[in-house]
């Protein structure tokens, strides 16, 4: 024992480098065996669900998982096969998984989506991008349609795989620890919570529609933010580095343009989930020749005009964004969120403010004009470059009408999450 400690004295370097790695390595482990408990107890729960007895005429669920396998820098295929396969299989769910990388996918994404009970989308925001408009491959005419009369009607899972998964801070509790999230995701579709989302149509003047989640950025912010990846060489410091660098230019940076909007509109009684059985058609006779006898000719009324306001606006950047984000499941009016920052920032103030976006992109700052819309017509200079950043992906700046769908998608929840919106707006 006393050569031993000599030894270790002796080589006090080496010694401290073993104890380093050693005491590295022990928590790697006990972090792996603490994700064997997570998805452990995560498949016996779903168990529950896959023994629940059935009737025998009664189809099994069919679900469709478009699985994005390059997110998450080619890691979400991984994921998913380890932390969310198992626990849909176990559930007693009819799984087909689609991966969406490959030509004609949109011909099958439509085929599919006709013969599903309910559609899980594995991947981040591009996926959900991907999956509801399928940009890259799909005729936008067909995807549209299917949007309109398909999609409101299946309830859409999210399993938060990718680098940004924006869906996933309204969905799911905050985790840190990412088998945990992903887990926690995949249960909640099997127990069948869920939650309407409004989506923004944004539609340019030759382009089809492209449809969003989260809303649309166009400005400063936006642009340095997407260049953060190119600084990865200064680590922590590379989201100020971006922001810093972009001051370079010309300063203050100025975005102008026209906007024309409409204010809130209310909300309609929400549709009851049962229809009842449609009456025999006599019935339906009889109750149409009566209301045509009884009920006095009236002359149809004019139409009032639309109310639009009509503003100038000149800022370091724009946002119009859903309610998505502070979900209000008792609210009397729809509306979505437009926020015109100041134009006269500082660059310090700017870097700052910068690393806050790269967390919340559609924060509204104090000193910002907002303003509550149901649908605004975004008209630009002649000439104006840039991008806007709709769902974090890339589309060339131009003009745009922009038009709230109120409650369009159904998508499933953590029932914590659901009760905390439900106390929140009793409160």
């Amino acid at each position: 024992m006393a050569k031993v400690l000599a030894a270790l004295r002796h080589h006090w370097k080496k010694s401290t480098f073993g104890a380093c790695l050693l005491g590295w390595g022990g928590h790697w482990l006990y972090g792996k065996h603490c994700d064997n408990l997570l998805r452990r107890a995560a498949c016996q729960e779903a168990q529950a669900f896959g023994n629940q007895l059935m009737p025998a005429t009664m189809p099994l669920k069919k679900a469709t998982v478009f699985l994005n396998p390059a997110a998450c820098k080619g890691k979400a295929g991984n994921l998913f096969e380890k932390n969310a396969a198992p626990i849909l299989h176990l559930s007693g769910l009819d799984v087909t998984v689609v991966k969406t990388d490959y030509e004609g996918q949109a011909k099958k994404l439509l085929e599919l989506m006709e013969n599903t009970d309910l559609i899980i989308i594995a991947g981040g925001d591009g996926t959900v991008q991907e999956v509801l408009q399928e940009k890259l491959h799909a005729n936008v005419n067909l995807l549209s349609l299917c949007f309109q009369a398909a999609f409101s009607k299946i309830p859409i899972g999210f399993i938060p795989l990718g680098k940004t998964c924006t869906l996933s801070h309204t969905l799911y509790p905050e985790s840190t620890n990412q088998v945990q999230h992903i887990t926690n995701a995949t249960l909640a579709i099997l127990k069948g919570e869920t939650v309407p989302l409004d989506v923004l149509q944004i539609k340019g003047e030759k382009e089809q529609p492209v449809f969003a989640v989260s809303g649309l950025r166009w400005g400063s912010y936006r642009d340095a933010g997407v260049k953060v990846s190119k600084y990865w060489y200064l680590g922590p410091l590379k989201t100020k580095a971006a922001h810093f660098f972009s001051t370079f230019k010309e300063w203050p940076q100025k975005h102008q343009a026209a906007l024309m909007y409409l204010g809130p509109t209310e909300r309609p009684p929400e549709e009851p989930e049962e229809k009842s059985s449609r009456p025999p058609l006599y019935v339906r006779l009889y109750r149409r020749l009566r209301s045509y006898w009884s009920s006095p000719k009236e002359f149809p009324q004019e139409v009032a005009p639309e109310d639009w306001e009509e503003l100038k606006l000149s800022t370091i950047e724009l946002s119009i964004a859903t309610r998505n984000r502070k979900l209000d499941l008792t609210r009397t009016e729809d509306f979505m969120d437009i926020c015109i920052e100041a134009e006269s920032v500082s660059k310090g103030e700017f870097v700052h403010r910068g690393s806050q976006k790269m967390r919340d992109p559609h924060m509204c700052p104090e000193g910002s004009q907002c303003i509550q819309a149901s649908r605004c017509i975004l008209q630009l200079p002649e000439g104006t470059e840039g991008s806007f950043g709709i769902d974090n992906e890339e589309y060339e700046a131009m003009p745009v009408e922009v038009k709230l769908l109120p409650r369009k998608l159904q998508f499933f929840c953590d029932p914590r999450m659901r009760e905390q919106l439900l106390q929140a707006a009793v409160q």
